[in-house]
């Protein structure tokens, strides 16, 4: 690990971490706590998918929205008009609007191969932008100054990496720049987490082997056929058994590659002093369990 102790952590220069885990737990709180210190570069890794890497698609999307309608592709095509879109680290609806629902398209959804197919796009994207990390770490310091660094990544991380895999690529590579850190939630966690998206469903990604065995078994289940499954029905019934799915791959991370924090301990961070103090006792905590 980029810290092996507690001592290790207090004395760096340089403090680099990468936080995992469920979104909703504290990642970008603690991110958003660090940058507002002013001495700490704050690396989002889905506004690197959104922009960098998923940027062309999700503008397509809306102008292939845009021409049916008749203004607009007049507009278009005679390049009197721009669309884009305007993600922000505290915004990025047009990523998941893109990702999208499989389902009835009178209800907004995709047919499920066109589903699949964003899928993976964001697959790509995401290993990409997590091994961009290394050129962000370097570029912080370079442009701005910057010696402390957090990678905000989102929930979908354990789905791209082998966390089993001593040898796995992208694990390898953020594990030699920074201590990866689990945010671990509880029950209580799972369920609100769940009532939450409940509430106000979004899109996100799942391993392709997980969403085919989930949209087969929601299937079976409802007897509807793939093109009258209710989008919003399909993903809060799959947002529950994700959570399930998720946990031993965000354990086995931490297990293997890093160090585990509480979201409790989380909600208690106020400032730099407080995270340091966190980190220092997931290494001591770690330490001793060896």
């Amino acid at each position: 690990m980029k810290y092996e102790t507690a001592a290790d952590w207090r004395q760096a220069r340089a403090k680099h971490v990468c936080l995992f885990g469920m979104s909703g737990l504290g990642k970008t709180h603690l991110a958003n706590i660090l940058r507002g210190s002013g001495g700490w570069f704050h690396y989002s890794i889905d506004y690197r998918i959104g922009t960098r890497y998923m940027g062309e698609h999700i503008a397509d999307n809306f102008k292939r929205e845009a021409m049916k309608v008749p203004l607009l592709r007049e507009l278009l095509l005679s390049d009197s008009v721009y669309i884009g879109s305007n993600i922000t680290f505290d915004n990025l609806a047009p990523l998941s609007t893109y990702l999208g629902k499989p389902g009835d398209p009178e209800k907004g959804g995709l047919p499920f191969d066109e589903y699949l197919t964003r899928q993976e796009q964001h697959r790509v994207a995401e290993t990409a932008a997590l091994l961009d990390t290394r050129h962000f770490i370097d570029r912080a310091r370079a442009l701005y100054g910057y010696e402390n660094f957090v990678c905000d990544t989102g929930g979908s991380i354990c789905e791209v990496v082998d966390p089993e895999d001593p040898d796995d690529p992208v694990l390898t590579a953020l594990s030699r720049d920074m201590l990866l850190v689990w945010i671990e939630g509880t029950d209580a966690h799972a369920e609100e987490l769940c009532r939450r998206f409940d509430r106000a469903p979004k899109p996100m990604y799942y391993h392709p082997d997980f969403l085919r065995e989930a949209w087969g078994a929601y299937l079976a289940r409802t007897g509807d056929a793939p093109g009258a499954v209710d989008p919003d029905a399909f993903i809060r019934w799959t947002y529950a058994r994700a959570l399930a799915h998720r946990s031993p791959r965000y354990a086995a991370m931490a297990r293997h590659w890093g160090v585990s924090v509480t979201a409790e301990a989380v909600s208690g961070v106020r400032d730099t002093a407080d995270f340091d103090r966190l980190i220092a006792t997931a290494l001591e905590t770690r330490a001793a369990s060896v």
